[in-house]
């Protein structure tokens, strides 16, 4: 069981924005203390965040720029959180990038290499430190929640690397949560379909093949998803309510397939 007396420590990473906001935010109205972490250049989104928080739930917060995908940015967050603010007992490894869409003939080792850069070895380094530190806390019931994705299950044509990287995760997870589940540790993930957020803004889905397949791929009574909804799932796996629920990885997808 999880310690009803003492209020409960969520680090977020790629927080600075979209779906890991909303999951920042939906933490902190749950009650927790809340860390947030996303790259130097996205300090002062991070700031004001913190301070929305703040001002919003009364939670104590704070923000930790850092790059994922660096070990020692990794072990020194995860280090600083606990110190900090008393423990981790919650880690959202949401931090991701989507990079270009192209067909495997036209992607380079470069792209390929930046995107599982930061979207498995950067889950992997979150899941490797918060698990020592929730191991050295010797209390049962932490929770490790890693970003998948809905081509985690299914590929999409021209997201090669993407793809890779998101199957990846699911892999990891089912991995970790063998391993961790002696310490009281659950370990799931999350796997978001066509979610309304500054990413999918950004790679201009809308105008691409696979923003078109993923339309067509939607019931006629859905829509896009919100940040909200991948938020309120998170909490739910974060939660006491959660601890028998281990390995998966889980579906956010308006319908676009069935698991």
């Amino acid at each position: 069981m999880l310690s009803q007396r003492l209020t409960r420590v969520a680090l977020v990473t790629g927080a600075a924005q979209g779906i890991g906001k909303a999951i920042a935010l939906r933490l902190a109205s749950d009650g927790l203390k809340i860390a947030l972490n996303d790259i130097q250049s996205k300090g002062d989104q991070l700031e004001s965040i913190a301070e929305e928080i703040k001002k919003s739930f009364g939670s104590e917060v704070y923000a930790f720029p850092g790059d994922v995908s660096e070990e020692r940015d990794v072990e020194y967050m995860v280090e600083a959180v606990s110190k900090g603010l008393g423990s981790l007992d919650v880690m959202v490894a949401n931090a991701g990038i989507s990079g270009p869409l192209t067909p495997i003939l036209a992607t380079t080792k470069e792209q390929w290499d930046d995107i599982l850069r930061v979207n498995s070895k950067g889950v992997f380094l979150c899941y490797k430190y918060a698990a020592k530190q929730m191991v050295a806390q010797g209390r049962s019931g932490g929770r490790i929640i890693g970003a998948s994705s809905v081509t985690g299950k299914q590929g999409m044509a021209h997201t090669s690397a993407y793809t890779a990287s998101k199957f990846a995760v699911r892999g990891l997870t089912q991995v970790a949560a063998l391993e961790f589940g002696q310490y009281g540790i659950t370990v799931n993930a999350y796997a978001p379909g066509a979610i309304e957020s500054p990413m999918s803004q950004a790679a201009n889905l809308s105008a691409s093949p696979v923003g078109k397949a993923v339309s067509n791929s939607l019931p006629s009574f859905s829509t896009l998803g919100k940040t909200g909804d991948v938020a309120g799932l998170v909490s739910y796996l974060a939660s006491q309510e959660s601890g028998y629920i281990t390995g998966q990885t889980i579906s956010i997808n308006g319908g676009m397939y069935f698991d």
